[in-house]
């Protein structure tokens, strides 16, 4: 089996025979039929992902890298916040008759600040640094800022990432206020795996570690048996990760710069309701 299933099992888990249930809390969110969406989970789980040593996706059951790229493309790349440039339909719970999410998510990432090099986003201080100044500890991102979150129609989940060269290494440091475990816990790892070796190869690094730090780490109350179902699924070995070394400039990559081979998983015999 892949070393993601291995800390995805772990961490599964962890929350099934040690969690703690909001069955006593009233919850913002509900299922699609106006049913509140209650869960059991843990905090504070840390998981750490070698790239170096494979990509960290699942094979319990699939995880549409494809869709999950796009949509690390629309964050951090359009650093867009309409749906309308997205690819998938993920986030059209969120969005407005605009296809608008508020200042949220990619919005955040493009706004410009001033610096004595010049003016940055965000990202693109995170690429000057990485090329500049790579062993400054200070290359890092962060979308929760409190004076939008007004204008936000969902608070970002994965809400910031501290970067880190070590021996021409490039790690990160992914932090996580809130994760829905079966839905989202390996799209995200394989999306800033991704962003880590999109990084890595236009700055001139290698790929080091993922570190992924979650805060509220839960299973909604209607996902527990089909959780505890694929606990018991077939496993594989993880695939091998392909990334196109003809680009240089991280604005020309799309979703067909990236190739998964011999990516087997073990196909989910159902559809997985997404709390809202």
């Amino acid at each position: 089996m892949s070393k993601a299933d291995v800390i995805f099992i772990d961490n599964c888990r962890e929350i099934l025979f040690n969690g703690t249930k909001d069955d006593d809390y009233e919850t913002r969110t509900h299922w699609d039929d106006g049913v509140p969406a209650h869960t059991i989970k843990k905090f504070g789980l840390v998981n750490k992902y070698d790239l170096r040593s494979e990509f960290p996706i699942l094979t319990l059951r699939r995880t549409n890298i494809n869709l999950a790229v796009d949509e690390l493309l629309w964050i951090w790349q359009k650093k867009s916040n309409n749906v309308r440039d997205l690819n998938s339909h993920v986030w059209d719970a969120w969005a407005d008759n605009t296809g608008s999410i508020g200042k949220a998510y990619g919005y955040q990432l493009g706004v410009k600040h001033k610096y004595s090099e010049g003016m940055f986003d965000q990202v693109d201080r995170i690429l000057y640094d990485l090329q500049n100044n790579p062993a400054s500890r200070r290359i890092m991102s962060n979308i929760y800022n409190h004076h939008d979150l007004h204008e936000m129609y969902l608070y970002p989940c994965a809400h910031a990432v501290t970067f880190n060269v070590s021996n021409k290494q490039l790690n990160a440091i992914l932090h996580q206020r809130s994760q829905d475990m079966l839905v989202a816990n390996n799209w995200n790892v394989c999306q800033y795996a991704v962003l880590i070796h999109m990084f890595a190869h236009v700055c001139g690094l290698e790929v080091g570690e993922l570190i992924h730090v979650i805060a509220d780490a839960h299973i909604y109350d209607r996902h527990l048996s089909i959780v505890e179902k694929m606990l018991e699924n077939p496993t594989y070995e993880a695939p091998e990760f392909f990334l196109d070394t003809s680009i240089t400039n991280f604005y020309d990559y799309t979703i067909d710069s990236f190739r998964l081979s011999n990516y087997r998983y073990t196909p989910l015999e159902c559809k997985i309701p997404v709390a809202i």
